[in-house]
């Protein structure tokens, strides 16, 4: 079993970016700027976005946090959007998600202009990855290819079951493994909530990515010998041992499917490093205008 190590492979393309921004500052170009906006007091949410900010600053990134109470309406956000969209200096745009109720993602998503969508997620640059056009693939399937990708785990033909059907995750995914690609040129099963008999499905695969959000659902007997397993899985669970009160748990029962496979991925320093590190290259690409001029 080879442990894929996340935060070494994520480190490594900081520092590409890092030496990238280095040769546009030192020709007197203006270093990427990421906007991130945050709603509300989200504990998740607050850990994510100084990641993202720490990460900025790491590669030398601009960076400007637009923080808003949780009372804010839907009208009053989407026009925060608008006035980002309208501001040259700002190459990149992320909302964090979730947002409150009474707010639609989606309009918010849709209210991004697809050249500053860095996460990936309005629908222009959705439909230019199912066209196999140039976009900005969201970050966390995106920073799995990468992880295959660098880890040399060869794709073309294999089985690759996808436990998710989220937009942000599994859709996605099954598409970017599905494209005519290395990594991808798989055969793709995708599970979700009203798959028969889920077992019986992954224990086909040769590739199994887990993105259901259940604390070790994925257990041995769901597993084939020699299987790579990707756990996307990064839910909260109580943990008195520790002094934020709380551990991340994957999708994947690590101990117990660890010794069957030929690679997996950790959780923590996992797939989560890599989702920032995809963020990042996104950035570059808006600062650079390379999708849409």
């Amino acid at each position: 079993m080879q442990l894929i190590d996340g935060k070494q492979i994520a480190q490594d393309i900081r520092n590409e970016i890092a030496r990238q921004v280095q040769g546009i500052t030192a020709e007197g170009g203006k270093a990427p700027h990421l906007a991130a906006v945050l709603v509300g007091n989200d504990g998740g949410s607050e850990t994510y976005v100084s990641h993202k900010v720490k990460a900025c600053q790491e590669v030398g990134f601009q960076s400007s946090l637009f923080r808003y109470p949780d009372t804010i309406s839907e009208a009053e956000l989407l026009q925060v959007v608008e006035d980002i969209n309208r501001n040259p200096d700002i190459d990149g745009l992320i909302v964090q998600l979730p947002l409150p109720r009474h707010i639609s993602p989606d309009k918010v998503t849709e209210k991004i202009r697809p050249e500053k969508d860095v996460d990936g997620f309005h629908p222009a640059n959705l439909g230019r990855m199912v066209k196999g056009w140039p976009c900005y693939l969201p970050a966390t399937p995106n920073g799995i290819v990468e992880l295959l990708k660098r880890s040399g785990i060869a794709t073309a033909g294999k089985h690759c079951v996808v436990l998710g059907r989220s937009q942000i995750v599994g859709l996605p995914m099954s598409i970017l493994m599905g494209r005519a690609a290395e990594p991808g040129n798989c055969t793709v099963t995708m599970c979700h909530s009203r798959t028969a008999d889920i077992p019986a499905i992954t224990r086909q695969a040769d590739i199994l990515i887990a993105a259901i959000g259940k604390p070790g659902f994925v257990r041995a007997d769901m597993v084939k010998d020699g299987a790579v397993v990707i756990d996307v899985g990064t839910t909260r669970v109580a943990d008195p041992a520790k002094k934020s009160g709380f551990s991340l748990k994957g999708d994947v029962l690590f101990d117990e499917v660890a010794p069957k496979c030929s690679h997996i991925t950790p959780v923590p320093g996992g797939v989560g490093p890599m989702t920032i590190a995809s963020l990042l290259q996104n950035t570059l690409l808006a600062a650079r205008k390379a999708i849409y001029g």
